[in-house]
């Protein structure tokens, strides 16, 4: 049974998708909660200044509290410096939406971005919040990275999801996730076309020191119409020289740093 501290960070979690709130009924039947255990974890979240009512006794909210924690983090730590110089030179390559995503643990998660279009359709999904490994470029380039057990494993614990939320190109079976990791492994980094979602393209390479596990992706993205194949083939060689070299200077972060170092079975 989960324990109280483990409801309370599944609701913040699933507060970070729903920036425009939602129902304490949405909340507790999408949680599988009793609707008074979500009332009084919601209440003590309120209480913290992690919750508020966007108004009275209306949709629960996330407040600008745990932004701020994850921002200063992320400061303290080193990664904002060190890698958001490299993540602009990409955006500035490619002319799309480049994001740096690295891994903790069991999950892989965004935490800086830089957008390359200046005009003309932008793709810009939400921040903070963990990488479906199953369907994304970032996903793909972390678990490329992966012996094949390792990656299975993780895919599994995380699923699918449901086709109609994704590209319809999606991999919905691990056979088809494989074929698809095993032509990136070959070419170093990760392609995907209307896997994440319709008429949009990826493309990510893994951060990762001589030796040691990924520590993290870096990923460009943008609409089909523009980011083709074929320029995210041409971009290829580049990108993966900036993560190399990202990779190299991650060694200043004490984040970074501990994100290199995996147990064997880990590593490919």
């Amino acid at each position: 049974m989960p324990t109280t501290v483990e409801r309370s960070l599944g609701i913040i979690e699933y507060l970070a998708r729903h920036p425009k709130g939602v129902s304490l009924g949405q909340l507790a039947e999408d949680l599988d909660l009793p609707r008074s255990a979500s009332h009084r974890l919601l209440a003590e979240l309120a209480r913290c200044g992690y919750v508020r009512q966007m108004r009275d006794h209306g949709d629960y909210g996330l407040t600008t509290k745990v932004a701020a924690i994850g921002l200063s983090f992320l400061t303290e730590s080193g990664v904002v410096d060190i890698a958001q110089p490299l993540i602009d030179r990409v955006a500035a390559l490619s002319g799309e939406l480049v994001r740096l995503a690295i891994v903790d643990g069991d999950r892989l998660t965004f935490v800086a971005k830089a957008q390359g279009a200046k005009s003309g359709l932008r793709y810009d999904p939400d921040m903070g919040l963990d990488v479906r490994l199953s369907c994304s470029a970032g996903g793909h380039a972390w678990l490329m990275t992966l012996s094949e057990e390792r990656a299975v494993e993780l895919v599994t614990r995380q699923g699918f999801g449901k086709p109609r939320e994704f590209g319809p190109k999606a991999p919905t079976t691990i056979k088809a996730l494989q074929k698809l990791l095993a032509e990136d492994r070959k070419r170093g980094y990760s392609m995907i076309v209307e896997m994440y979602a319709p008429g949009m393209t990826a493309m990510a390479a893994p951060v990762q020191r001589p030796g040691e596990a990924a520590i993290g992706v870096i990923t460009v993205a943008g609409p089909l119409v523009r980011f083709t194949p074929k320029r995210m083939t041409s971009l290829g060689p580049q990108l993966l020289s900036i993560a190399k070299e990202l990779a190299s200077a991650s060694a200043a972060s004490p984040l970074f740093a501990s994100s290199g170092r995996v147990a064997e079975k880990d590593r490919k």
